[in-house]
Formats: C-alpha cells, sequence, structure tokens
C-alpha cells in the first residue's frame, strides 16, 4: 500500500521517522562541509585562483544537475520492476564516503592546475554518488506517509537532524582541520572522520525504503531514453504549477545558503580575523535553529506550510541584510543576527521539503502515480543548482574586489576592497536573492485542504 492509499490520519510509525530522519546526518554532512570549505581549501592551500576555484565546484555540481532527473527517472523504474527505491540508495552510500577522502587527499606540493583537476574529477564521482542516494531519499515521504501533517512531523524529524548535521559537520570539520594543522593533513584528517559518519547516516536510512519483492516484477515498465528522462521532467514542471512555484523559491534560497555557507570561512579569517571562527558562527546558526525547528512545525498547523515558509523566508532575508554593517562595524555582535539566520533557515529548510511530498500526491491524483523519482530529480538538481551557484557568485565577487588565492593554509593579508567583497557576499547578496524568492513563493497555491481531500 503505498502512502497515496492509507488514509491521512493514520500514525506514521515512529521507527520510519527515525530511520528516515538519521539519512540527514549524511546528506546535511556532503551538502555543508564541501558548501563551507571546499572553495577555501582551493584558494588557501592549493593556491587555486578564486574564480577558477568557483568553476571547478560548479563544473562538479553542473553534473549532477545533469544527472539527477536521470536518476530520478531510473529509481521510478525500479520501484515499478522491483518495488524499492532501495539498490540506488545503497549504491551510493558506500560510494559516497570512498570519494569524499579522495578529494581532499591531494598531495602536498602538487602544482595549483593538477590540484584543482584532482578535485574536479574527485568531486565529480563523490556527487554522483551523492545523487544516487539523494533523489530517491527526496522521493519516499510521499510513499512513507499519508496526509498533509504526516509529512510535516516526517519532515520536521528530519530538518532537526539535519540541522544537527550542519552543527556537526560546520562546527566540527574545521575544529578536526585545525587539529591537523589547517594544511593538507588537516583537510585529510577532516575528511575521513567525516566521512565514516556520512555513511553511517546514509546506510541505516536506506532501509527506511521498502524491500520489495519478486511480486513487483509485474509492474516492469518499458525503458526509456535519456532524453525520454529528461523529457519527463520538464513535463513534470509543466503541468505541476505548485512544483513549479516551490522550486523556484527553494532554488533561489539554496543560492542565497550557498553564498553564505561558502563565505563562512572568509568572513571569519578576514573580517573576524579567526579561522576557528568559523566554528562560532555555525554554534551561532545552528543553536537557535536546533530549537525552533520544531516550532516551525507548530507554526505550519497553524497558518499553514506556505505562510510559514514566507515568515522564515522574511526573517532569514531581514537577519542577513543588517550583517552589511560589518563594513564599519565590525565585531562579535554578528553572532546575534547570524543566530536569527538560523532560526529562519530551519523553516526555510522543514517547510518546503514537507510541502514536496504533497505536491507530489497532489499530482498523482489527478496525472496518475510512479512519478516520485522524477519530482525528487527536478528537486534535487534545482537544490543543487543552487548551492552551485552560490559558490560561483562568491568567486566571482572576490575575483572582482581582488581577493589574493595562496597556497599552504595560512591567512595573508587582503586589500580593504576584497574584506569588503566578503562582507557583501555575506549580508547584500543573499537578501537580495532572499527577496527575489518571495515572488514564487507566494504563487504556491496547494493548502491542507488541497492535500487531504477524499
Amino acid at each position: 500500500m503505498t502512502a497515496t492509499e492509507r488514509s491521512p490520519t493514520r500514525s506514521l510509525p515512529a521507527r520510519t521517522v527515525v530511520r528516515y530522519a538519521v539519512g540527514s546526518l549524511g546528506t546535511g554532512g556532503f551538502s555543508t562541509l564541501p558548501g563551507l570549505v571546499l572553495v577555501y581549501y582551493l584558494t588557501d592551500t592549493l593556491g587555486v585562483a578564486a574564480l577558477a576555484a568557483g568553476v571547478l565546484v560548479t563544473a562538479a555540481k553542473v553534473w549532477d544537475v545533469v544527472i539527477d532527473p536521470v536518476i530520478g527517472a531510473l529509481s521510478d523504474r525500479g520501484l515499478a520492476r522491483r518495488g524499492t527505491r532501495r539498490t540506488g540508495m545503497l549504491i551510493g552510500s558506500l560510494a559516497l564516503p570512498l570519494f569524499f577522502i579522495l578529494t581532499f587527499a591531494v598531495p602536498a606540493g602538487t602544482a595549483p592546475v593538477a590540484a584543482g583537476l584532482w578535485v574536479l574529477l574527485a568531486f565529480l564521482l563523490t556527487a554522483t554518488a551523492f545523487s544516487l542516494f539523494q533523489v530517491p531519499y527526496i522521493a519516499l515521504p510521499a510513499e512513507l506517509a499519508a496526509g498533509y501533517d504526516q509529512r510535516t512531523r516526517l519532515l520536521t524529524w528530519r530538518v532537526v537532524v539535519l540541522t544537527l548535521a550542519i552543527l556537526l559537520f560546520g562546527a566540527g570539520g574545521p575544529a578536526l582541520r585545525s587539529l591537523g594543522g589547517n594544511g593538507y593533513a588537516g583537510y585529510l584528517l577532516m575528511a575521513v572522520v567525516a566521512a565514516v559518519v556520512i555513511a553511517l547516516g546514509l546506510m541505516v536510512s536506506s532501509f527506511v525504503a521498502p524491500a520489495g519483492g519478486p511480486a513487483a516484477s509485474a509492474t516492469e515498465t518499458p525503458r526509456a531514453s535519456i532524453a525520454a528522462h529528461y523529457a519527463a521532467g520538464i513535463r513534470a514542471l509543466r503541468v505541476s504549477q505548485p512544483f513549479r512555484a516551490l522550486l523556484a523559491a527553494f532554488l533561489l534560497q539554496g543560492l542565497a545558503t550557498g553564498v553564505m555557507l561558502t563565505g563562512a570561512n572568509y568572513v571569519a579569517t578576514y573580517v573576524l580575523h579567526s579561522e576557528d571562527a568559523v566554528t562560532l558562527l555555525f554554534v551561532a546558526l545552528i543553536g537557535p535553529a536546533l530549537l525552533v525547528t520544531p516550532l516551525w512545525g507548530v507554526v505550519s498547523r497553524r497558518i499553514g506550510k506556505e505562510r510559514g515558509f514566507l515568515v522564515a523566508s522574511i526573517l532569514f532575508g531581514i537577519a542577513a541584510l543588517s550583517m552589511v554593517l560589518l563594513l564599519w562595524w565590525p565585531g562579535d555582535w554578528i553572532y546575534l543576527p547570524v543566530a536569527l539566520v538560523g532560526a529562519g533557515y530551519a523553516g526555510m529548510q522543514s517547510l518546503p521539503m514537507a510541502m514536496l511530498p504533497d505536491v507530489i500526491s497532489h499530482d498523482a491524483r489527478r496525472n496518475g502515480p510512479g512519478r516520485a523519482g522524477i519530482f525528487g530529480g527536478m528537486w534535487t538538481a534545482g537544490e543543487t543548482t543552487g548551492m552551485a551557484l552560490g559558490a560561483t557568485v562568491l568567486t566571482l565577487v572576490l575575483a572582482i574586489s581582488g581577493y589574493q588565492q595562496h597556497t599552504g593554509g595560512a591567512a595573508i593579508a587582503q586589500s580593504p576592497a576584497a574584506v569588503a567583497g566578503i562582507i557583501v557576499s555575506f549580508s547584500i547578496v543573499p537578501a537580495t536573492l532572499l527577496g527575489l524568492s518571495l515572488i514564487p513563493l507566494t504563487r504556491y497555491r496547494l493548502r491542507k485542504a488541497d492535500i487531504d481531500e477524499d
């Protein structure tokens, strides 16, 4: 029985909620740590120019965008044939940690061009493994939980774990890097420890997907070309107005958070004058987020997910904009607006993720089931696009403002213009992107009555 066939009032088993949520320990770790340190690793340890570093990271993410719709369609086909999405999730769980370590294992003394190519190839493989897990993982809530509120419960606890993972990896990763000396050895130590934790989270959550069985082969679907997989993704966008609106808002917000995440190391080093301050930034960001994530679930039940999402977005944007004052008054006061950003970010993660299964079930009732993987693939591609372009935007600002790359990991003096560029990319740029995201968000039409209707 699928979720769309169950009563929306049927209680979701606690073990399902827990096992699904644990997956975000791995997905949160992978999304956070490379976003936080990879560009900084390229510019300040491997000596790659800022703009080139942004291009390398973006190229790997573009590959992710290319393959996500195909993986989503193949996941739907696997579900139809075998009754499970677990196979791809397990392959991704095993491969991702190995390639993740390889990404940060560039030998000391490697020339910048060779080092950049090493990172590009290793991160391409890592991103591919991540998509094999993430795309079916995103599709599962529509099949595991029925009803507006049950999906909110499932996704709220996923985001609680996701938020904890961001704190663990965002604060712990740089701490491990410092323990290893902030150079080549420090990054390798960080990668090995992170890979173990990521593997644990992904593997546990892979088994929340139904196991399937031989009887599922009766529903086998015909093979389709790669072009047909892309066409299916475009068709999903065309026929579902709620999906278009939600994905556009989430993509723009992913771009905003991607800029800030990539810029955090630079703010810590060149604005707060301490590489270790990045740990405090993440504590300030995630501490409040951990506390308020369950509250966004309460808010959604009172005023609706879509209105709660709007409130969270506005809070994030105002808090981000306030940090432009760092141009004139750099100091520890930054931790207060960062905490407000964290509170908004918690809602910006939990609520749209809970809205996506609603969109999928709404489409299934009107256009037929069997496309959850396609929606998941398009969603992951959009999220990846936002995060990738976030790194690109930051490196463009750094290049324009005259940022100087170097090797070895030790900070060097940067010009006032370069420091100003870092601050602008941490404040005005994400606030502007958040403002733009409100346009499609206000056009999202689904409400609770639309989801729980008979």
